[in-house]
C-alpha cells in the first residue's frame, strides 16, 4: 500500500528527487546537508535499496510510489516545487515521467539522469528548463586524473572536445581558451582576470589526438604501408620475407652479371616470377641463375600472398594487433565510464590499451574509431593481462560494472606488479575508500559519490556542466540558454565577460550544429543561443539573472538556497530539521 512518511508535510518551494539507488541517496545527501534543502523523495520501498539510508536524512519527506505517476507527482506536491530530479535507471522511464510533472508544472526545473547519451540534446528540447546529465559523463575526469597521477581532474569534456588546466608556461598559446587565475600572487588567487596573458593559469585544448575520429583525415600513403606492415607481419612473415629476399637476388644478378638495365631486369624479375620465362640454352650463366631462382620462388611466392590475404580477411588481422606499448593506461571495461576514460585519455594523448570480456560492448566502436588497442578476454586472468602490457604499463583503471570483478582484477594485477598504479570502481564509497586504505598505490572511487555533487547543483542552478578547483576556490562550467525577452537578449558577448566572475568560452549559435570556441565580442546574442559559461558561483548567478525573461530575473536566488561559493574551510550550512 503506498505510503507518505507520518508527519511530514512538503516545504514551501521544496525539491522533489525520484529513485532509491546510490546516486539518488547521495544526491538527496548533498541536497539536505550541504545546501540545506527541504527534500521530497519518491521511491519504491523505504525498506529496500538505499531507501532507509534517504529515509533517515534531515529534512528529508518519503513518499513510497511504484509508479511515477501523475497521482504520485500530486502527492510529492510537485506543483508547488521548485525542481524534480529523475534519477531511475530507465530513460524512457525517466522521460516519460518528466512529461507528467511538465504537466502538473510547467515552470517547473527538470534534472534528468540520462543513460543513453545520444538522447540527451531531443529530451532537452521537450521542456522548458530541463538539464540532462550523465553520471558517467560527470565521473570520468577523476578516474582519468587518478590514473594519470593528478590529484584533482585537471581536464573537462564539452561540447566534442577536451580542454585541461594547465600553468601558462606549460600550454601552447594557440590552444589556449581563456585564463583562469592568478595565483603567483601573495593572498588568495585572482579568478577570471581582465588581462588573460597576466594569468598563469589556463584553459587550453587537448591535442593530443584528434578531437572528432570520424572527421580525422588520413594519410593514404601511411594507412597503405600499415595495412601491408600488418598483412606480412604475420604469422607468414618469416617465409614472406625469405621469398622476397630471393626476389632481391635474382633482381641483382640480372643488373650485375647479366647486365640488363634496371627496367628490363625488373621486367624479367616479374615475367620469371610468374612463371613466364622462356627457356633458351644458350642465355649466360648469371642469367639462367636469376632465372631458375625467380621461377621457382614466383612459384612459392604467389600462394604465400594470396593465403597471408584471404587469411587476413577471413580472420580479420588486417586490424591492428593489440602490441602493448610503453607507458600506457589500461582500460578495463568499455561501458559508458570505460568508454569515457577511453576517450579523454586519448585527447590527452596517452596510448590506452582497452579490456573487456564482451567484443561487442558499447566502447568497442569508439576503441575502433581512434585505433586503441583492443583485447577480448576476462581482465581476472593472468594471461590477459600480460596481453594488455601489464608490465610495462603507467596505470590500471578497472569501471567494470561489477564490483567484484573490479576488486579481483585489482588483485591479480598488484600480484603480477607491486608498484603499478591501481584505479578502481566501487559503486559502494564506504568500500571504496577502505580497499583504498588497505591496498597500497590503489585508488578507488564511486560514480555516484563524484556525480551527486553535479546533479545537486543542477537542481539549484542552471546546467553546471563541471566544477574547476582553483586553490580554495571552484570555477563553474555552465551550459546557459538564453530565454525569449532575456536581458542579454541583443547584448554583445563582451557584455558577458566581467573580470572575476565570468567569461564566454563558447558559443552555440540557435539552429546551429556546431560549437564556436572563439565568438567574437562584437556578436548579438539571440533568443535559443548556448552558451558556456566559466564563472564563480556568484557570477553565474547573475549570467542567469539576465539569461532570463525580466520577471523571472529573480529566479537565480529563490528562498533556501545556500550560497557555498565562499565555503572554503569545506562548511556547509545546517540541514533543517524535520520531525517524523
Amino acid at each position: 500500500m503506498p505510503s507518505v512518511s507520518p508527519g511530514r508535510s512538503p516545504h514551501r518551494d521544496h525539491l522533489v528527487v525520484c529513485g532509491d539507488d546510490a546516486l539518488a541517496a547521495r544526491t538527496v545527501d548533498e541536497l539536505t546537508t550541504r545546501y540545506g534543502e527541504y527534500v521530497t523523495v519518491i521511491l519504491p520501498s523505504a525498506q529496500r535499496n538505499h531507501g532507509p539510508r534517504i529515509a533517515r536524512l534531515p529534512g528529508v519527506r518519503v513518499i513510497e510510489r511504484d509508479e511515477l505517476s501523475t497521482d504520485a507527482f500530486r502527492d510529492a506536491h510537485v506543483q508547488s516545487a521548485r525542481a524534480l530530479a529523475l534519477l531511475r535507471q530507465d530513460d524512457l522511464g525517466n522521460f516519460h515521467a518528466a512529461l507528467r510533472a511538465a504537466e502538473l508544472n510547467p515552470d517547473l526545473r527538470l534534472v534528468v539522469a540520462i543513460f543513453n547519451t545520444s538522447l540527451g540534446g531531443r529530451v532537452r528540447s521537450f521542456f522548458t528548463d530541463c538539464a540532462v546529465l550523465s553520471g558517467s559523463a560527470m565521473s570520468a575526469p577523476s578516474f582519468a586524473a587518478a590514473a594519470l597521477g593528478e590529484p584533482a581532474p585537471s581536464h573537462i569534456r564539452l561540447s566534442g572536445r577536451t580542454l585541461y588546466v594547465r600553468r601558462s608556461a606549460d600550454a601552447d598559446p594557440a590552444a589556449v581558451v581563456c585564463g583562469l587565475a592568478e595565483t603567483t600572487g601573495r593572498g588568495e588567487p585572482r579568478l577570471l582576470p581582465a588581462d588573460a596573458a597576466s594569468a598563469d593559469l589556463v584553459l587550453a585544448f587537448a591535442a593530443g589526438k584528434s578531437a572528432d575520429p570520424l572527421a580525422r583525415r588520413r594519410n593514404p600513403l601511411r594507412t597503405a604501408a600499415g595495412t601491408v606492415r600488418r598483412l606480412v607481419w604475420h604469422k607468414f612473415g618469416v617465409a614472406f620475407a625469405v621469398l622476397f629476399a630471393v626476389l632481391v637476388v635474382g633482381f641483382t644478378l640480372l643488373v650485375t652479371a647479366a647486365r640488363y638495365s634496371a627496367s628490363n631486369a625488373l621486367y624479367l624479375t616479374v615475367l620469371d616470377a610468374a612463371g613466364a620465362a622462356v627457356t633458351n640454352p644458350r642465355l649466360a650463366g648469371p642469367e639462367k641463375v636469376a632465372q631458375f631462382l625467380l621461377t621457382f620462388d614466383g612459384l612459392a611466392f604467389l600462394p604465400v600472398v594470396t593465403a597471408a590475404v584471404i587469411g587476413a580477411r577471413l580472420t580479420g588481422s588486417l586490424r591492428a594487433s593489440p602490441r602493448p606499448v610503453s607507458n600506457h593506461v589500461v582500460v578495463v571495461g568499455l561501458g559508458n565510464v570505460g568508454t569515457r576514460i577511453a576517450g579523454q585519455l586519448h585527447d590527452l594523448g596517452v596510448d590506452v590499451i582497452c579490456v573487456d570480456s564482451n567484443e561487442s560492448a558499447r566502447g568497442t566502436v569508439l576503441a575502433r574509431e581512434l585505433g586503441l588497442p583492443l583485447i577480448t578476454g576476462d581482465a581476472r586472468r593472468e594471461e590477459t593481462l600480460r596481453a594488455a602490457g601489464i608490465q610495462n604499463c603507467q596505470a590500471l583503471v578497472s569501471v567494470t560494472s561489477s564490483d567484484i570483478v573490479n576488486l579481483e582484477t585489482a588483485l591479480h594485477a598488484r600480484a603480477l606488479r607491486e608498484d603499478l598504479r591501481i584505479v578502481l570502481r566501487l559503486v559502494d564509497d564506504d568500500l571504496a575508500e577502505r580497499v583504498q586504505k588497505a591496498i597500497g598505490n590503489t585508488i578507488s572511487r564511486s560514480v555516484p559519490y563524484l556525480a551527486a555533487p553535479a546533479f545537486a547543483v543542477a537542481m539549484l542552478e542552471h546546467q553546471v556542466l563541471r566544477t574547476i578547483p582553483v586553490g580554495r576556490h571552484v570555477l563553474l562550467v555552465a551550459e546557459v540558454q538564453l530565454s525569449h525577452g532575456a536581458e542579454l537578449a541583443g547584448r554583445q558577448v563582451r557584455e558577458v565577460h566581467k573580470a572575476g566572475e565570468a567569461r564566454v568560452i563558447a558559443l552555440q549559435r540557435k539552429g546551429a550544429a556546431g560549437t564556436d570556441w572563439s565568438p567574437p565580442d562584437e556578436y548579438r546574442l539571440a533568443p535559443q543561443d548556448r552558451l558556456f559559461v566559466l564563472a564563480t558561483r556568484a557570477g553565474l548567478g547573475r549570467v542567469l539573472a539576465r539569461s532570463r525573461p525580466a520577471a523571472g530575473a529573480g529566479a537565480a536566488s529563490e528562498p533556501g538556497r545556500a550560497d557555498t561559493s565562499d565555503l572554503s574551510d569545506g562548511t556547509s550550512p545546517p540541514g533543517p530539521s524535520v520531525s517524523s
